[in-house]
Order: C-alpha cells, then sequence, then structure tokens
C-alpha cells in the first residue's frame, strides 16, 4: 500500500511536468467516489467530490456530465438510432425498446453543488447540463460534490449485469462523468453507441459490495488486508455488515472501470518488462477455457516487450484482463472481455484491447471525431505484433482487402465523419478499424518504413496524455521525414477520393523504354516503379509528388534511380528507361502492395512478347 502511495504522489509531480511541456492546454479533474452497492437490486448510491481545473483561457459558465446509463431505456437515442439504422449491432438491435423498469439502466442525480453552493441542473437523455452559481475563470478550480443513485442494466452493449457467460457486473460508464471542455469547446456528446472522450485526473474510488463478490478495478489497490481475494498474496478479507469496501486509487487516467464476480478467480502474473498482470475469470468455466486464461500471461510478457521498445512504455504498474462484457471493449488499465474462447482467441482479442492501453487510454485523442487515430491505429500495430512477435506473414494484406470492399460498395465516408453519423455501422467500421490502419501502413510508403517505425515512437512519446489530433500525427511525421504531408490527410482523411494508378503505354527500341503512367484516381501518390530485368536483378524508379517537397529514402538494397517529381495535375508521367524491352521481364507499380491502389489490374506489364520499335 505504502508503495502505491508513493506512486501516486511521483505521478502527481510527473505528470505535472509532462503538462508544461505541452503546447496545448487541457483541462483537470480529479474524482472522489463513495458506492454502496446493492447486489440484490443492482442498484447503487453514490457520493461524488469532483474537482476541475479549468486550464482553458475561456471563462466558463456551464459544465455538462455525462449519464450514460440513461441509454438503455426504451426511447432513448441509443435505442432509436438502433432501431432505425440500416444495420444494427447485433448486440444491440431492438433489444432496449423491451426493456422493464428492473431492467432499465439510469443515474439519477439527487444533489449537486458548487463550491457548497445549491446549482440548478436539467437532464437530457444521457447529458446532465448544469448552470454555475459562479463562472469558474481560467486558472481557477471548482469543486462540485454530487449525490446520486443508480440502477445496472440488463447486459445490451459495454456495461451491465449478467453477461451471457454469467458474469455478474461489467461496471463501464457507471458514474456521472464530466464532459471535456477543449479548444473546440464542450464536448457533450449523447451517448448513442460509439466511444468515448474524457478529462484525465487522479481518481479515488471506494465501492462497497456483498463480501462474496471479487472486484477487479482500474487503480491500485489501497486495502489489501482489508479485501484479500488475492490481492498481494492476501486470500481472506475482513467483511463489515456482510460487505467489503474495497478502496483503489488511479492516477492520470480518463476514466474508471471496474467488475464483480462471486466466482471470480484472481491471478497476477509479473511481467519481465512491464506491469503485474491481474487476470480475473470464472472458476466454474469449462476446462479448456481455463487452461486458455493460464496460458496467456506468457504471450502478453512478449507483446509487452515489442511495444514498449517499439511504441513507447506503458506507464502503470497494473493491467488487468477481466472477464466480462460483451466482447472486447478497452479500459484505463483494464480490459472486459468475454472469457469463453480458444486460446487463439483469446489471445487476439486481449492484444487488440491491450493496444488501447497506448492509442486511447495514453494518447487518447476524441473517438467521436478521431476513431480511426485509435482503432486503426491499433490495428496497425496489431499487424506489426503478429509479424514481429509470432512471425506471421503479409499481416497487411487484409486491411487492404476489407478497405476495397469498402469502396466497392458504394457505402464510404470520410474518415473525418463524426462516429456516430456514419449512415451505416460497417462504414463506420471498416473506416475506423480498416482505413485507419492503411493510412499508417501507406504512410509508410510514402515516407518510408524506417521514418514510420520512428515516427510512431516519436508520436507516442511526444503526444501522449495530451489529445492528439489528426494534425499531431501528420506534424510528427513530417518532422521525422522531412516531407510534407498536408496533401495525404487532405485527400485520405477528409474525402472518400481513391487512389488508381496504370501503366498505359509502352515503346522501346534498341537502346531504351519509354513507359506512360496515367493517374486514373483523384487521389495522387509518389510512385515506386520496380522494373525487373531478365538477368533476374531489379530496379525501382522512384517519382516523388511535387507537393512532397521531398523524398524517402532508400528502403532496401534494391537499386533506386529517383526520377523528377510529378505535378498532381498533370494526369499522366513518362520515363526512359536506359535499355530495349528484351531486356526487361516486367514492370510493376508498388510491388510492396502498400499503396491502396483500388484496380491493380493495370498495374503491371510482363515483356516476354515484346519486341523493338513498337508500342507495347
Amino acid at each position: 500500500m505504502k508503495k502505491n502511495l508513493l506512486l501516486f504522489a511521483s505521478w502527481a509531480l510527473t505528470f505535472g511536468f509532462g503538462y508544461a511541456q505541452s503546447t496545448t492546454w487541457q483541462q483537470a479533474i480529479d474524482y472522489k467516489m463513495d458506492i454502496d452497492f446493492d447486489v440484490n437490486t443492482h442498484r447503487y448510491d453514490g457520493e461524488q467530490e469532483a474537482t476541475l481545473t479549468n486550464n482553458s483561457p475561456d471563462t466558463l459558465t456551464r459544465v455538462f456530465y455525462h449519464l450514460y446509463f440513461n441509454a438503455f431505456q426504451p426511447g432513448s437515442m441509443m435505442d432509436v438510432r438502433s432501431r432505425s439504422i440500416k444495420d444494427p449491432d447485433h448486440r444491440v438491435k431492438d433489444r432496449i425498446s423491451h426493456l422493464s423498469e428492473d431492467e432499465i439502466g439510469y443515474q439519477r442525480i439527487n444533489s449537486l453543488k458548487q463550491n457548497g453552493k445549491v446549482l440548478e441542473y436539467k437532464v437530457e437523455g444521457t447529458i446532465l447540463e448544469v448552470e454555475l452559481a459562479k463562472p469558474i475563470a481560467p486558472g481557477e478550480k471548482a469543486t462540485f460534490k454530487m449525490d446520486f443513485e443508480a440502477q445496472v442494466p440488463v447486459q445490451i452493449r459495454r456495461s451491465g449485469r449478467y453477461n451471457k457467460e454469467g458474469v455478474a457486473y461489467s461496471m463501464a460508464q457507471w458514474y456521472p462523468k464530466m464532459c471535456n471542455y477543449d479548444a473546440q469547446g464542450w464536448h457533450a456528446n449523447p451517448y448513442v453507441g460509439r466511444e468515448f472522450y474524457g478529462i484525465w485526473g487522479d481518481f479515488d474510488v471506494k465501492i462497497s459490495i456483498d463480501e462474496k463478490f471479487v472486484v477487479a478495478s482500474t487503480g491500485y489497490i489501497q486495502n489489501p488486508k482489508e479485501v484479500g481475494y488475492g490481492y498481494e498474496g492476501v486470500e481472506k478479507g475482513k467483511a463489515k455488515n456482510g460487505k467489503i469496501k474495497w478502496h483503489f486509487v488511479a492516477p492520470n487516467v480518463h476514466d474508471f472501470t471496474w467488475a464483480a464476480d462471486p466466482d471470480f478467480t484472481h491471478d497476477v502474473v509479473q511481467m519481465k518488462d512491464g506491469p503485474a498482470l491481474h487476470l480475473f475469470y470464472k472458476k466454474n468455466m469449462d476446462q479448456k477455457y481455463i487452461d486458455a486464461w493460464k496460458k496467456l500471461p506468457e504471450d502478453i510478457d512478449k507483446v509487452f516487450t515489442f511495444l514498449n521498445e517499439n511504441y513507447g512504455k506503458y506507464p502503470y504498474d497494473v493491467y488487468n484482463v477481466v472477464q466480462g462484457g460483451d466482447g472486447g471493449m478497452e479500459y484505463a488499465m483494464l480490459t472486459l472481455v468475454t472469457g469463453q474462447r480458444n486460446y487463439n482467441s483469446l489471445l487476439g482479442v486481449t492484444i487488440h484491447e491491450l493496444l488501447h492501453s497506448w492509442y486511447q487510454f495514453v494518447l487518447a485523442s476524441n473517438e467521436s471525431l478521431y476513431s480511426w487515430m485509435d482503432e486503426g491505429f491499433n490495428t496497425y500495430v496489431g499487424n506489426e505484433v503478429d509479424k514481429h512477435v509470432f512471425n506471421k506473414s503479409n499481416v497487411h494484406l487484409g486491411i487492404y482487402k476489407g478497405y476495397q470492399a469498402l469502396v466497392e460498395s458504394g457505402q464510404e465516408e470520410p474518415l473525418s465523419t463524426h462516429a456516430d453519423h456514419f449512415n451505416t455501422n460497417r462504414a463506420y467500421s471498416i473506416a475506423s478499424y480498416v482505413k485507419g490502419a492503411v493510412f499508417l501502413e501507406q504512410m509508410g510508403y510514402v515516407i518510408g518504413k524506417e521514418n514510420l517505425n520512428q515516427g510512431m515512437l516519436n508520436y507516442y512519446n511526444t503526444w501522449k496524455f495530451k489529445h492528439p489530433d489528426v494534425n499531431s500525427i501528420i506534424r510528427v511525421m513530417e518532422k521525422q521525414s522531412g516531407i510534407e504531408l498536408d496533401w495525404y490527410k487532405e485527400y485520405f482523411v477528409f474525402t472518400t477520393k481513391t487512389i488508381d494508378y496504370a501503366i498505359r503505354q509502352t515503346f522501346s527500341d534498341e537502346t531504351s523504354t519509354t513507359v506512360t503512367l496515367e493517374r486514373i484516381g483523384k487521389m495522387p501518390m509518389p510512385i515506386d516503379l520496380e522494373v525487373e530485368y531478365t538477368d533476374g536483378s531489379k530496379e525501382i524508379f522512384y517519382i516523388p509528388l511535387r507537393v512532397m517537397r521531398g523524398e524517402k529514402p532508400v528502403e532496401n538494397d534494391t537499386k533506386r534511380t529517383q526520377l523528377n517529381d510529378w505535378p498532381w495535375t498533370h494526369p499522366s508521367y513518362t520515363l526512359t528507361i536506359p535499355t530495349s524491352a528484351k531486356n526487361i521481364k516486367k514492370i510493376e507499380i508498388d510491388p510492396s502492395l502498400r499503396m491502396a491502389d483500388i484496380d491493380r489490374s493495370n498495374n503491371s506489364v510482363e515483356f516476354q512478347q515484346a519486341t523493338t520499335g513498337a508500342g507495347i
């Protein structure tokens, strides 16, 4: 316990200094909460004290809170959206509309004060709108004290009680959470279905619950001798009036999640280059599932080592993998995953959710606006984990196939679309998880793989705990590569214009071969044109875009000849290969397959039948 309290203090010093280095401001909030939970009614009473520091240059006259559980009521925005969208989430569909009063979720505010003064407020669905008793000037703090009550809904989406595997409580989005205010203003988005955006702060949370229940939580346990159940080696806790009060602190996180079940087994394994890994899973599962959970730490240890070396150091001393929820969902220092899986499935979902600790819970872009900067970057790095840790090949081919399918469907919308406002769930999912990954892998084609790798590490170290946006990643990659990339962002993020290049014409004489390339798609790209000669040697003819104002470094041992820039206004480009076609076996645009060309049927020409003095 002393170790964790010292760690808590060191975090405050470390990240106070860290914020001072940032070129942007952001709000800060500290929560203290005391919860009394009734497992018979699935309800709880809460006391919350939230101290908000207004680091903005603006005077605040209002604040807003998320009341996420209110989404699980018939007629809510989540309910109506799920029943009206073309392809609803199969976990939701029309289930909310059929909930009874004792099955719904709610968060109700009984009292709210600002620095001791009673506040006026109004509940609008999943948002609490609060008029301040006194404006909060720049640099000032305000303390909000709240009494609230809540009911845990039946498990439908993310949070809930008694999921399909029988886990009693998956407690995500369970408390009134203040909305974030940043340079774009307030982000009081209603809870319709998509992801989250929060304010970093320190959490001090106490949860009183039936003594039979084991609690897994964000943060560090403060009273292991009182709770037992495997925390710091203590097995038997100390109950009072049939309940145990669990006390956790979590420094510098932007959310707090917990889960509870009377049948949880709690295993702890220290990672060699990482945190203590805490596993919570039901002990009454089939043995094959328990064996999968027991096997998990060995591979997760390797993953932590790879991620820490290549993508930035995981900053906490604990990570929890907890059976619960409705599939896999990431939270601060913790993930909820359904646990009745074969080993490969359990490993895959755990790695995916673990990666969110980097791209959501340390970097924490606004997922409503930049879901692809979390989910897509996560997919990309997950593929790199498969390649380098588990020795898999062709790890990125799937994302290009997924992106291609979306383009061909006619349902694609720009990556810049607000996550809740995509016309279909399919368009959202492929844009966020797939096109966002293509954004990075294709970035490597533009600036070079080594620049991309170093850029990803620089991105983490530059923007951790600072809420980066699309300009943040672009500027990091520009600084790393020396290449201007605003054009890449503008085309690939803000439009659905596609890439399509073709080898339109070739002509050869005794000493040279002329090749004309054509840009058919609307998005311009630099070109790697590989020439394979009949003697088995290869050469890359590299054509940068003029708007790049630079070029990527040579990426491998293949000879590279750099040609003049290609202006994006010009639909065609002609180059000369200084040898006859009879010496050429094949020419191909982008043999690395990193450019998202939507029609590769016209990207290569084979010269077996070539004759000189003729077009080929």
